[in-house]
């Protein structure tokens, strides 16, 4: 199945730890059905000293989410909202919002 989610969307997570905090996508991983966010579900992870360019400590790093508990973002409505598809009369395929019918693809 496609990610319907893509990067520089603007999500919401709706289950979690960071539950309804808002974001951008930084990457979308559709074969492991994950998102990263834009400083979102932040974990710590240690890094052993590779050189003087990157030296060793505790870095925080986002973790990707799975893309279950994240919704988008519709600009009209300012709410986590449901999409769909609809054509268009040169034969191209948009992502809409079903609350307001808004076009979500720029």
């Amino acid at each position: 199945m496609r990610a319907q989610i893509r990067k520089n969307d603007t999500i919401m997570i709706i289950a979690g730890k960071d539950r309804g905090k808002s974001g951008k996508v930084l990457r979308v991983l559709p074969e492991r059905n994950r998102v990263l966010i834009e400083r979102l579900n932040m974990v710590k992870r240690h890094s052993r000293a590779r050189g003087p360019q990157s030296p060793h400590g505790i870095v925080d790093k986002e973790a990707p989410l799975q893309l279950s508990n994240v919704m988008i973002m519709c600009d009209k409505c300012s709410a986590p909202v449901r999409m769909g598809k609809k054509q268009l009369h040169d034969g191209r395929s948009v992502r809409v919002c079903r609350r307001c019918g808004e076009q979500l693809d720029r």
